[in-house]
C-alpha cells in the first residue's frame, strides 16, 4: 500500500456485532503500517495507541466503526471514526495530588497506579505515545472521529 499526502485509506470497518472487532483492528492497523514500510518500534507504539481508542469507540459509542490512514504533507495519522458525535471530556491530570506534605513517599509502578484515576490511564498512554498530537473532532451530527498521530520512534 502506498499513502500519498492529501490521501486517506479505510484500514478497516467493523459494527456493534462484529465478533472480536478490536483483536481484528489492531491486526488490520499492523498489516497497513507494515506495508507502508514503518519501523517496527513506530507500528507497535501506533497500534498501542489507537487500541486504546479503538476500545472507547467499542465501548463509549454505538456503530458503524470506521478506521483510516491518512497523510498530509506534515505527518501520517489514524483517525477512528464511531457512531456517537459527543467528544469526551478527557482529565489531564491525577484525580488526587502525588502526596501531602509530610506523608511518606513511595515508587514504583505500584504508587502511579494508585494515584491515577481508574478510568483514563489509557489516553495518558496515548497522549505518550503519539507526543501529545491526538483529539476528537465531530463529523455532521450523528458521528465523530478520535485522531492521533503516528510519531515515528526515536532512535537510541
Amino acid at each position: 500500500m502506498t499513502l500519498e499526502p492529501g490521501c486517506q485509506e479505510v484500514v478497516w470497518g467493523w459494527n456493534d456485532c462484529t465478533p472480536g472487532a478490536a483483536a481484528h483492528a489492531r491486526a488490520a492497523l499492523r498489516r497497513a503500517l507494515a506495508q507502508l514500510d514503518l519501523p517496527g518500534e513506530t507500528i507497535s507504539d501506533a497500534v498501542l495507541a489507537a487500541s486504546e481508542l479503538i476500545a472507547n469507540a467499542i465501548e463509549h459509542s454505538c456503530g458503524p466503526y470506521e478506521m483510516r490512514l491518512c497523510r498530509t504533507d506534515a505527518e501520517l495519522t489514524c483517525e477512528i471514526q464511531d457512531g456517537d458525535p459527543r467528544i469526551p471530556e478527557i482529565s489531564c491530570s491525577p484525580a488526587v495530588a502525588p502526596s501531602a506534605p509530610g506523608a511518606p513517599v513511595s515508587g514504583g509502578l505500584d504508587a502511579l497506579i494508585e494515584l491515577l484515576p481508574e478510568r483514563g490511564r489509557g489516553m495518558r498512554i496515548v497522549n505518550q505515545l503519539t507526543s501529545g498530537r491526538w483529539g476528537f473532532r465531530r463529523l455532521g451530527t450523528s458521528r465523530k472521529v478520535a485522531w492521533m498521530a503516528i510519531v515515528a520512534a526515536e532512535n537510541g
